[in-house]
């Protein structure tokens, strides 16, 4: 069977108005009920889907190897962090498409589901043996993810209206962030945790609108922080009205 080498795309809306949110909201901090939710994503059996944690993944060898351990795992991820995403009622749209197929189809799916949050994530790797970090060509899929964001700025060039969240393992963070993505990886060239960016996905859209994030805070809920994932000042995307 011909396996299909997935990437993740997640157009992720706005916050749910169920009733259950509101009373979580009233008993426990929104603060709180995030930090409760990435503890349980975290906690996991030792070898699910645990492939990629503190492991280097070589570039251009054994992609076979890599992406037949991984392919079922991309489904499993983003199956994992949909239902992330539906416990704290958030409402989320999935993909799954090959990386280089993200910037052809990237705006059809804006324009439908016209979200407030981007997640663009995958497999990528970083050539070690390259003495220049700049270039893309010694990344795996790194140029893939910069055009997907440079589409995705092309539909939306407001850093507010459109948050961006891009990269995987390893990725070429400051063309990322040049190319428009509010958050993206990798600074220190590190595997991330495939749950990081819905980590931040979550966060971002349970602070209020008029209020400038923690930038510290909010990279320390990622496993391996700001060595993993790096960003620029931005504000939540939770409208907060009076009276409830």
């Amino acid at each position: 069977m011909k396996l299909k080498y997935d990437s993740r795309v997640i157009l992720y809306l706005r916050l749910s108005q169920e009733p259950e949110i509101k009373e979580q909201a009233k008993r426990k901090p929104i603060k709180m009920l995030i930090n409760e939710k990435v503890k349980k994503l975290y906690e996991r059996p030792k070898n699910y889907l645990n492939l990629h944690d503190g492991k280097e993944l070589p570039l251009f060898k054994n992609h076979e190897v890599i992406y037949q351990r991984s392919a079922d795992g991309d489904r499993d991820y983003l199956k994992r962090c949909i239902r992330f995403y539906d416990e704290l009622h958030l409402q989320a749209f999935g993909l799954l498409l090959k990386e280089e197929e993200i910037p052809q189809h990237l705006q059809e799916y804006l324009e439908k589901y016209r979200p407030d949050i981007l997640v663009i994530t995958g497999h990528d790797s970083f050539n070690h043996k390259s003495k220049d970090r700049t270039n893309l060509e010694d990344y795996q899929n790194s140029k893939h993810f910069k055009e997907a964001v440079l589409c995705a700025r092309n539909y939306e060039d407001n850093h507010e209206k459109l948050i961006i969240i891009a990269g995987a393992c390893q990725s070429n963070y400051e063309e990322l962030i040049q190319a428009g993505a509010n958050f993206a990886s990798s600074p220190k060239r590190i595997n991330i945790h495939a749950l990081d960016p819905a980590i931040l996905a979550a966060a971002i859209s349970l602070s209020p609108k008029n209020k400038e994030l923690n930038l510290l805070e909010l990279l320390s809920k990622t496993k391996y922080g700001s060595d993993g994932m790096g960003g620029i000042i931005t504000n939540g995307s939770m409208y907060v009205g009076y009276p409830r």
